[in-house]
């Protein structure tokens, strides 16, 4: 099992900004709902603490605040790069320290995560826009193309 004191605190850094930067990435994606989906962020590390114990890694990821990077860009396409990159770096890390099934949960926490995003706020009569399901294929590609 892989512990947060394998990795340096840059690093740490680096996989805790990757879930809340797939919240960022489907919360832009499309119009309004900012309130609820910013709500569904913190709910999706809520439902994950209750899930305790099924990994170590996973626990000690989920029991940090989601801290969103207000820093990630200026302009929706340099926040949906930036947070891909957060993503697609936070992977390469885990991929480095952690067991394989423990990369497979960051992934689905990730997925699961930026669906409740989706889900927060119905947008043009539809529960998930079409902005917001091109978001979450985006960022199922940076992490690796699957959730699994």
């Amino acid at each position: 099992m892989t512990a947060k004191s394998d990795f340096t605190e840059q690093e740490w850094d680096t996989v805790l900004q990757g879930p809340p930067a797939a919240g960022t990435i489907v919360a832009t994606s499309s119009k309004g709902g900012t309130f609820k989906e910013s709500f569904a962020i913190a709910k999706a590390y809520t439902e994950a603490r209750q899930e305790h114990g099924a990994s170590e890694l996973l626990d000690a990821i989920v029991s940090a605040k989601p801290k969103v990077d207000r820093h990630l860009g200026h302009s929706l396409e340099e926040v949906k790069s930036n947070g891909l990159q957060h993503l697609r770096d936070a992977v390469g890390v885990l991929e480095s320290k952690a067991t394989p099934e423990e990369v497979g949960d960051y992934r689905r926490f990730v997925l699961t995560l930026s669906e409740k995003v989706a889900h927060a706020h119905r947008e043009d009569g539809t529960d998930v826009s079409g902005l917001e399901q091109s978001a979450i294929a985006d960022i199922t590609e940076a992490l690796g193309g699957t959730g699994a």
